[in-house]
């Protein structure tokens, strides 16, 4: 885990995963909880959380890109677009990011 945070790369994954996982929350647990028991505060709080974490996978993604000189029609728009479907980023850690070439020394 420390691994993951200490390259650019990684700490996207990690921006990702955190994204994902409010959306999760937000469709799963928090819009239910309004829904059955007329509670919209989990919503409004998890609403806001959600919003910030995926623009700043947005910001992220496009810092990321100019750093590792990605070719915007190989891998950039391929992100922007994955973050935007429900889950996407879900699908973007496994298949796009995790074979990236992020220059972490194995045997730190």
């Amino acid at each position: 885990m420390i691994k993951l945070i200490k390259t650019s790369v990684g700490r996207l994954r990690l921006v990702g995963y955190l994204e994902g996982t409010s959306l999760l929350v937000l469709l799963f647990i928090a819009v239910p909880l309004k829904y059955i028991t007329h509670n919209p505060e989990l919503v409004k709080s998890m609403g806001p959380v959600h919003g910030l974490l995926f623009l700043l996978f947005v910001f992220n993604t496009l810092s990321v890109g100019v750093e590792q000189h990605w070719k915007f029609r190989q891998t950039t728009w391929k992100v922007l677009i994955a973050c935007i479907i429900p889950f996407g980023t879900f699908y973007i850690d496994r298949y796009i990011l995790k074979d990236v070439n992020t220059n972490v020394n194995p045997e730190v």
